[in-house]
């Protein structure tokens, strides 16, 4: 199996999951001047050493058409990722999220793979129009980099329908847990609780599906293994949501401090682009994939916290918007 963006938060935690279900995992990383890989850097050091390291660049096609070479399966996680990044920049998603994923669809339609497994995401529907979400909720981007997320989802399906790409399309809605860098609202929280005298949040009346790392990865193993799902599309969430203000309440009340949260204007998303409710409808999911949250969001909290309280030298200070 072939994992692009393994060097990221979601991508480590699914290579060491696939390890442990016996798979052979080919890691592709972006080759950097430190020559590390990332957050795999801090995964299990066994499983890691049962991993095929390959250096590349997505948008590099020769690169990615080798690593693909001779994989039965592909989960492509590789993207860019920060939403108030791509407001700058969104020239650069562009060329990672949507010629990224045409490389693999082009690497993968080349060898011939068993099934490609895309990886999308929960801002793709924009703020919520009927709740539950379910996958055929209008897609209404309200960023930069959801606007490049949809294109590759649209761009993915098109290989489905016109070369037969044996493809299945996973959307996770808030993933987090242990790695998850500082730009994500609940470690921004959690670093800040630790680190300062107040939570400073952007908006606290946002709604949000927050799902554990490790049901995130089960899920995304199940696209990839369930027989005769292709050319669908799965939300991956727990049909729970919670505002980002009572999610910061839980996060001190677990910390047992007490901390005034305090909306601050250079932290806001622009007025248009902020999404106000996401919360999923998994029942295709349950039925489908014969799969469902396992780690509830109060558990989830306390192994993250439990993580971060060691891992805060990894963190720079939280300059992202919610």
């Amino acid at each position: 199996m072939l994992v692009t963006g393994a060097a990221g938060f979601i991508g480590s935690h699914l290579c060491e999951a696939l390890v442990a279900a016996g798979a052979n995992v080919r890691a592709f990383v972006r080759y950097n001047s430190r020559n590390d890989y990332g957050w795999l850097e801090a995964a299990d050091s066994e499983a890691v050493a049962e991993m095929e390291i390959f250096r590349g660049d997505l948008a590099n096609p020769e690169a990615v058409r080798s690593a693909v070479a001779g994989c039965d399966v592909v989960l492509h996680l590789g993207a860019l990722i920060p939403i108030p990044y791509s407001y700058k920049h969104p020239r650069e998603y562009v060329t990672a999220n949507v010629e990224g994923t045409l490389n693999i669809l082009e690497g993968c339609r080349a060898a011939d793979v068993h099934r490609l497994v895309h990886t999308s995401t929960s801002e793709v529907y924009g703020t919520a129009l009927r709740v539950p979400i379910d996958e055929e909720h209008p897609l209404q981007a309200q960023s930069p980099y959801a606007a490049s997320k949809v294109g590759a989802d649209k761009l993915a399906l098109s290989y489905q329908q016109s070369f037969g790409t044996p493809l299945v399309v996973v959307r996770p809605f808030n993933t987090f847990g242990p790695r998850q860098t500082a730009r994500a609202i609940i470690p921004t929280i959690i670093s800040q609780a630790l680190t300062q005298d107040s939570i400073q949040l952007g908006s606290t009346t946002p709604t949000r599906d927050f799902l554990y790392v490790a049901d995130t990865a089960r899920g995304m193993m199940r696209c990839a293994e369930v027989p005769g799902v292709e050319g669908e599309s799965f939300n991956l969430g727990t049909g729970l949501e919670i505002s980002v203000g009572d999610t910061a309440s839980r996060i001190l009340e677990e910390l047992g401090i007490d901390l005034p949260i305090i909306v601050a204007d250079d932290r806001k998303r622009p007025p248009n682009s902020e999404v106000e409710r996401l919360v999923a409808d998994i029942s295709r999911a349950r039925d489908r994939l014969n799969w469902q949250p396992e780690v509830g969001f109060d558990d989830g909290l306390r192994r993250t916290i439990d993580w971060l309280r060691g891992s805060l030298e990894s963190f720079k200070p939280a300059i992202y918007n919610v």
